[in-house]
């Protein structure tokens, strides 16, 4: 089945771009009319701010620019006091409480500031961090990107990290540093500036930037937290990856293979906001912390605050390989070792599947531990190959099977697989066991953590007990002339509950006040609307997620075309 992917969606806000600077020069424009002395950029990392600064200096030509960066401590004192929360390993480090403030000199942020107040003409302070020293600047932007086209500027050795001279440093350890430290430190500060800001400044392009007011900006958020939406995905290869996603989703040729799309993952995935024909892109983070009562829904935000955690994505093996053999942390062990509050349960929901598609799922029957682990470290160790076929089930995987993989399973697709992984958010904790002896696409090998593995695995979860509690749970719960709805899981040490609906009409669904995010599993083409009008229909294609806000209470889905649909659903449990 070909799919009419959407791979750019938009949430359509107006049909006026007037309130839209473009390109340099309109942005340069509408500063000009700002209010006050000072003007400050206040810039996420990896923003490139010798170019932003360039263009507003050459437009406004400020008596003083002051740069942010010119206050940080040195390197070398910034590396070390990130060494406890970084450490030696390649991946995993520890969340933390760092902010901004502590990267910077306070001795020189304190005279810079008060220099900045004193000074008599206009005045621009720019960089990451330029809020801390401009706190009560007449007119603030917000110069942001997202966590995407971070990544790419990582790979392209264009960008360091904060703070840092690392800019030709391994892309993983770049992005290693700005997930657990970057990242957060700029988000605590984000969260502060987004309401008040002037402007929002999407600098996702280089060439073309795009200069929103920060009322619109606000008022835009607000208004897609009513709504049904999608996020923009992205794809990337692995040394796994494999061709369905090329094929389906008509992807370009020039990458060796496509193994992920992400395409709920609100902290990395960016959120196009329409006025005309103008789209301003932005971190869908940003619609978390605007409205994350809104969006998630009372329970949710009070057991997780400001993050959004549910989390789905694409896995292609098609053509492909498997992935690698895997355990995910149980939760006191993701807290005392790395200090996040929940860690990542997740399931595989085939989407399709080639011939001898299979899954590796729990250990075989009297499995002896010690024996298996000492295969993993000679494996390790480059000795043998480990025998997974020996420890490890194969189940034979099927479209539309659903396999629960609750933390300590033991896990990985095989090949020829097209995997939904419905999970929750922490992702990055994936312990590597065994990666079949392969190398990543940079000609490296790929590191693993059986170190880690080891402490998590969950012996008792053998062929019996996966049989019976994790492979192919469907029940159905309702149903009617024109549709059925089935629970499918997940695990009961699982916050998240799926529920998938077989139709040929329109289905009626209520958030009850939770984030509902869906996929089109089966059918080409379906329309969510509102029983009341209160949102302008989405149409949703074959593969497509979306999320659907708690804010907008009942919903329906109905196919546009003949012929029988399904959707997988993921919310939160909230009852006993």
């Amino acid at each position: 089945m070909n799919s009419h992917y959407e791979k750019r969606p938009v949430v359509k806000l107006s049909s006026s771009s007037r309130d839209c600077a473009v390109g340099w020069r309109s942005v340069v424009e509408r500063l000009r009319e700002r209010r006050g002395r000072i003007l400050c950029v206040e810039c996420y990392p990896g923003t490139f701010v010798e170019q932003l600064e360039k263009a507003i200096v050459e437009g406004l030509r400020p008596a003083e620019v002051v740069r942010a960066s010119d206050c940080l401590k040195p390197p070398d004192e910034i590396n070390a006091l990130l060494a406890p929360y970084l450490g030696d390993d390649p991946v995993f480090g520890r969340m933390n409480g760092l902010t901004l403030a502590d990267f910077f000199d306070s001795s020189r942020l304190a005279k810079r500031r008060e220099a900045i107040v004193k000074s008599r003409g206009d005045v621009l302070v720019v960089g990451t961090g330029a809020a801390l020293l401009a706190p009560d600047a007449e007119t603030l932007v917000y110069a942001d990107l997202a966590r995407w086209e971070i990544q790419k500027r990582q790979r392209s050795g264009e960008i360091p990290n904060l703070g840092a001279l690392n800019g030709h440093e391994r892309p993983s350890l770049k992005y290693k540093r700005a997930f657990f430290v970057d990242w957060r430190v700029a988000d605590r500060l984000k969260k502060k500036l987004l309401p008040k800001a002037d402007f929002l400044l999407d600098t996702n392009d280089r060439r073309t930037p795009k200069l929103i007011p920060g009322d619109l900006f606000r008022h835009s958020l607000k208004t897609a937290v009513q709504r049904p939406f999608r996020v923009v995905p992205y794809f990337d290869p692995g040394p796994w990856g494999g061709e369905w996603m090329r094929r389906h989703f008509d992807l370009p040729l020039d990458a060796p293979n496509y193994a992920w799309c992400f395409d709920c993952v609100p902290e990395e995935n960016s959120l196009l906001l329409g006025f005309g024909e103008v789209e301003v892109e932005v971190p869908s983070i940003d619609l978390v912390f605007a409205y994350p009562r809104e969006l998630l829904g009372e329970a949710v935000h009070g057991r997780f605050g400001a993050e959004f955690p549910i989390r789905f994505d694409m896995l292609d093996t098609m053509e492909g390989g498997n992935l690698s053999l895997q355990v995910h942390p149980l939760t006191e062990y993701i807290q005392e070792q790395f200090g996040m509050h929940y860690t990542q349960d997740e399931s595989y929901y085939l989407l399709d599947a080639g011939e001898g598609a299979t899954v590796y799922l729990g250990l075989k029957e009297g499995v002896n531990p010690a024996l298996m682990l000492a295969a993993l470290e000679e494996a390790e160790s480059g000795g043998s190959p480990f025998p997974a076929d020996k420890f490890v089930n194969q189940w034979p995987a099927s479209k539309h099977d659903h396999f629960l993989i609750p933390a300590g399973t033991i896990h990985c697709s095989g090949k020829n697989c097209m995997v939904l992984e419905i999970s929750a958010t922490p992702y990055i904790f994936t312990f590597k066991l065994w990666d079949w002896g392969r190398v990543g696409l940079d000609g490296e090998p790929r590191p693993t953590h059986l170190a880690h593995g080891r402490e998590s695995i969950q012996w008792d979860r053998t062929t019996t007990w996966v049989r019976n509690h994790l492979v192919n749970r469907a029940q159905c719960v309702d149903s009617s002339a024109a549709w059925r709805e089935e629970r499918t899981g997940l695990h009961e040490r699982e916050f998240i509950e799926t529920r998938r609906h077989w139709f040929t009409g329109e289905v009626p669904h209520d958030t009850h006040g939770g984030i509902n995010v869906l996929n089109l599993v089966e059918g080409s083409e379906v329309l969510v609307e509102s029983p009341k009008d209160s949102f302008e229909p989405l149409v949703v294609h074959y593969a497509e997620t979306f999320i659907v806000p708690a804010a907008v209470g009942r919903y329906n889905i109905r196919p546009m075309q003949p012929g029988r649909c399904a959707t997988i659903k993921a919310y939160v449990r909230t009852n006993p």
